[in-house]
């Protein structure tokens, strides 16, 4: 019989990027793709300073999103769509 513990599927990110991809899993669930940062900010209770900051980490170290900047304009802009 095998002791294996699952490995948890945020393994590595801290609490505010596990919410953020929890937050974006939903979110590309529901067909949305494009995230502004300052909209992200608002309804995780974060600063859009912390948002970009763990997008930007999370887009070199999530293997579940693919996450890109997009644009800048009046907010970063971010492409997120389920990794291949």
């Amino acid at each position: 019989m095998s002791t294996a513990v699952p490995q948890n599927k945020t393994e590595g990110m801290n609490e505010k990027q596990t919410r953020i991809v929890e937050y974006l899993e939903r979110k590309v669930d529901d067909g949305k793709l494009y995230f502004k940062s300052k909209f992200m900010s608002d309804e995780l209770g974060m600063s859009s300073k912390e948002i970009g900051t763990n997008m930007l980490r999370l887009s070199e170290r999530c293997e579940r999103l693919s996450i890109e900047k997009w644009s800048y304009a009046s907010a970063t802009t971010w492409k997120v769509e389920p990794a291949e």
